[in-house]
């Protein structure tokens, strides 16, 4: 901010100068004064006169008369002229009035302007962050009137609740969670929120309730990066070294090997299985080693950083773009992350992947049947995909089924879920969803074939 001032002020101080500099230079005199001029023209007459005489033009009588006139005219006029000073003061506004004047009142009529039309708080980083601070409180607020107002907008109170818990509203975010409803359960990026929402109100603990809904975010997504930390977290807290380990060395399978992120993750696997007292695993590094870092470093994992090691992995794949296996895991982050168009794109880029890999083309099917709220044609045909090369992929076979119960093929749809049922686990929360879909696809179908 100082410096904006100073050099501020410098440039006002030019052009302040620039401006008064002519009405104080003493002015130079320009060309011949009266007195010289009137001299000068009598001296030339006398000298026409002489010449005149000595050719014999005029007499010596004519002459000395005429002589005597020029020298009379030229007394004359010497004597009856009054020289103008140079600097003629004509008024109250003298040069150095108007200086001092013009001095004066540019750098106060400059600030006056700046004050008006500028943004002084804008060279004030503390008094811009406050601003900052205001117009976010303002943007919620305005937000929760207007649900207050339309409270049937479950994707609103979402953003509700996530906004609040950014600014650390934690049980105002948690109500708002609360009335987003169903929405919550479907989308695993509200649910990873919501999980750690809940854990920071119960000081950190992640057991009960976050848990829960951190395993369905992964049922919904095996591969969320957020999903899979606070999974890991949450098996070492309960001192699951093991399953702790296993969410993390999956996790750091999706990061780029050259990311500081890896470190500090092999570190945490590095920790839990000296806690666990395990065998060193594949992914081990000594050269990257670094200090056991605590659970609590998890929190460290914020959606800010994700997008950055995202952001980071596109770079890497801009000058790699062979890398099939690379653009799969951007493809997936983008897909978290909500970014639909880059998500598809970077399917594209798979290559032949996607011919062998049945959760690849799951994941795409099912981002394509989100862009288009429909698992009809290009998304089905990749599931039929999926299913001939894994016949027994789950969510597949969900999707599959789901596909069919659109078009009333309900017997294709009944067979897909049938066969879900058998390869779920027994606890899956699934199960009872899909046996209530299946009832109600065979009661569609007896009312369809009766006449």
């Amino acid at each position: 901010m100082n410096v904006f001032i100073g050099i501020a002020a410098l440039l006002t101080l030019l052009v302040v100068a620039w401006l008064v500099r002519p009405l104080l230079r003493q002015p130079k005199s320009g060309g011949i004064s009266s007195n010289k001029l009137n001299t000068a023209i009598h001296r030339d007459q006398l000298h026409a006169l002489e010449a005149d005489l000595a050719r014999g033009v005029i007499s010596q009588q004519d002459f000395d008369t005429t002589r005597d006139e020029l020298q009379l005219r030229l007394l004359d006029d010497t004597e009856s002229y009054e020289a103008t000073p140079a600097h003629q003061t004509t008024g109250f506004w003298s040069a150095k009035r108007t200086a001092v004047t013009v001095g004066l009142s540019l750098p106060v009529l400059a600030l006056g302007i700046y004050l008006q039309l500028g943004t002084p708080a804008a060279i004030n980083p503390m008094a811009q962050a406050s601003v900052d601070e205001q117009q976010i409180k303002q943007m919620i607020d305005t937000l929760a009137a207007k649900l207050k107002d339309n409270p049937d907008n479950p994707k609103g109170w979402a953003m509700l609740a996530r906004s609040y818990k950014v600014v650390g509203r934690y049980e105002e975010a948690q109500q708002a969670f609360e009335k987003a409803g169903a929405i919550v359960n479907a989308d695993p990026d509200l649910l990873v929120d919501y999980a750690e929402l809940l854990g920071i109100r119960a000081g950190n603990n992640l057991d009960g309730k976050p848990q829960q809904m951190i395993d369905e975010a992964l049922r919904l997504n095996p591969e969320h990066p957020m999903g899979l930390m606070m999974a890991g977290v949450a098996a070492y807290q309960r001192a699951d070294y093991k399953g702790a380990v296993a969410r993390w060395e999956k996790l750091l399978s999706l990061i780029p090997p050259d990311s500081p992120d890896t470190q500090q993750m092999q570190a945490n696997i590095d920790d839990a299985r000296a806690k666990g007292g395990l065998s060193a695993g594949a992914n081990t590094n000594a050269s990257n080693k670094l200090p056991p870092v605590p659970a609590a470093a998890a929190e460290g994992m914020t959606p800010e950083k994700i997008n950055q090691m995202v952001d980071r992995l596109a770079a890497r794949l801009k000058d790699n773009p062979d890398d099939l296996a690379g653009w799969a895991r951007l493809a997936r982050a983008y897909k978290v992350q909500g970014r639909m168009d880059e998500a598809a794109n970077a399917y594209a880029k798979t290559g032949k992947l996607m011919d062998t890999d049945a959760d690849l083309l799951t994941q795409y099917a099912d981002l394509l049947a989100t862009r288009s709220n429909s698992l009809q044609g290009k998304p089905t045909e990749l599931l039929n995909k999926a299913l001939a090369i894994a016949p027994k992929h789950p969510m597949a076979l969900m999707m599959a089924g789901q596909a069919a119960y659109q078009i009333n093929n309900y017997a294709a749809a009944i067979g897909h879920w049938q066969t879900a049922l058998t390869v779920l686990p027994a606890n899956s929360p699934d199960l009872e969803p899909i046996k209530a879909e299946i009832a109600d696809a065979k009661l569609k179908m007896n009312a369809s074939r009766k006449p």
